[in-house]
């Protein structure tokens, strides 16, 4: 078993990149789709990060590219399982709850292929093939729920100042907060359940 204090192989590395990549394509298509919208970089930026797709897309180019140029981190085996998650936790919520509320074309469709089906597959396969085995505990499924705890609170809290919600489940004006509850909470329950499910993977691959 390789020691995790220990960069990744080249191969790895180049995977990483690769991933990488597709994330920062769909940011950067998302981000000029934005501009011509807002008419400025800020208010782009600040429109874009509404939403916990580019939040976690934005994580992954962060984590990957540093994998990439062969950051030393110790706990990266947890940080990418974490970054998997998330990202799974994506293009599920889009598949599921969202894709029949948008009709998009052009740019805005392509940064939406890359970003809700094809980022987080290509994420999870990275996770299978170069990611260290092994090394996860069960507890780290609470680890990983603190990202989306903390967004859901971000995005909730800054809907209460300029009444945009993100996503129409989490709109509490219109559903209630009854009903948001609970879907936020069958959410986060399939959530944690996947976490378990990755922990036993990563325990019978190691």
């Amino acid at each position: 078993m390789r020691s995790p204090t220990k960069t990744l192989s080249m191969s790895a590395r180049i995977a990483a990149l690769l991933v990488g990549l597709i994330a920062f394509a769909g940011l950067s298509i998302r981000f000029a789709v934005s501009l011509e919208t807002t008419g400025s970089p800020q208010a782009a930026a600040w429109t874009m990060l509404r939403f916990f797709t580019v939040i976690g897309n934005l994580l992954s180019c962060v984590v990957l590219f540093g994998v990439a140029l062969g950051a030393k981190a110790p706990s990266h085996p947890r940080r990418l399982a974490g970054v998997m998650l998330a990202m799974g936790l994506i293009g599920i919520v889009y598949a599921v709850l969202l894709r029949a509320t948008e009709s998009l074309s052009g740019p805005a469709e392509t940064s939406n292929l890359l970003l809700h089906y094809i980022a987080p597959p290509a994420v999870a396969l990275y996770w299978l093939v170069f990611v260290p085995k092994g090394r996860l505990v069960y507890a780290d499924t609470l680890r990983w729920a603190l990202l989306p705890s903390a967004y859901l609170a971000y995005a909730i809290g800054r809907a209460q100042f300029d009444g945009r919600y993100p996503y129409p489940f989490l709109d509490v004006s219109r559903h209630g907060w009854g009903q948001v509850g609970v879907t936020v909470g069958l959410i986060a329950l399939g959530f944690m359940l996947v976490g378990a499910v990755v922990v036993w993977i990563d325990r019978r691959l190691g």
